[in-house]
């Protein structure tokens, strides 16, 4: 059985906030079950690295909790933000604190072809 999951947002909109809650929700549960986490923001959704935008954005309306309080809870949680090389070239270097490291797709892949992974894409 696998002991790792492997989180990869790339294909979530962080202007459909709504889509957001469900990756960061899992990662946090995966990693209160004593999983290793991994979460890898890339292409659209390397946006929320970025200082100041997760920070605005709600799942729900009304609610309280922003997509940024959601990424703190993973963190603590344990788990691990990545961050792919070309996102900073779309969205620039002030990353939120939370991004631990900045990989290419050569890690994401090789990461993913690992046995003892399990890759779950939003």
């Amino acid at each position: 059985m696998a002991d790792k999951l492997l989180i990869v947002m790339v294909n979530t909109d962080p202007t459909n906030p709504s889509e957001l809650g469900a990756p960061f929700f899992q990662a946090t549960v995966a990693a209160a079950m004593e999983y290793e986490v991994e979460v890898v923001l890339t292409a659209r959704a390397g946006e929320l690295a970025k200082k100041g935008v997760a920070e605005k954005l709600f799942v729900q309306e009304g609610s309280d909790k922003s997509v940024y309080d959601f990424i703190k809870d993973a963190h603590e949680a344990g788990v691990s933000f990545k961050v792919c090389t070309p996102t900073l070239d779309l969205w620039g270097n002030d990353l939120i604190p939370e991004i631990e490291e900045t990989v290419g797709g050569a890690y994401v892949i090789s990461e993913a072809m690992d046995d003892d992974t399990v890759t779950f894409t939003y």
